[in-house]
């Protein structure tokens, strides 16, 4: 069984900056969603098992920086100018994936999820 921990969600201003940590029990592709209240689950960002492939949902692209340090089995979300409307419960996610190169952008692509950290940006 595939076991995701994510960690760093807190309260922040708008403009301010967090990072959360995904640590998964193997390496995979991965990706981070977010759920605001009365809203779908949606993809933030994505990354391939290798890393060398990322993908940035439109309206984070520019603000949000997704990474991963394979030794550690650890994926990462640097967020930055955050804005209120960035206010959810993120999820890492994660998948075996064949394809090394390949990030998976759809949330059905998914067959194991973290537990999910609140972010919360103030105005």
């Amino acid at each position: 069984q595939v076991q995701l921990v994510e960690s760093g969600g807190g309260l922040v201003q708008a403009g301010g900056s967090l990072r959360l940590s995904c640590t998964a029990s193997g390496i995979y592709a991965m990706g981070w969603f977010r759920q605001a209240p009365g809203k779908e689950r949606e993809v933030v960002a994505a990354i391939s098992r290798s890393g060398s492939s990322t993908y940035y949902s439109d309206s984070v692209k520019g603000r949000f920086t997704i990474s991963r340090d394979n030794a550690k089995n650890t994926m990462y979300l640097q967020m930055n100018s955050l804005k209120p409307e960035d206010t959810a419960v993120y999820y890492c996610a994660a998948r075996a994936a064949y394809n090394i190169h390949y990030a998976y952008t759809n949330r059905a692509n998914y067959d194991y999820w973290g537990q999910g950290t609140q972010v919360t940006v103030s105005s």
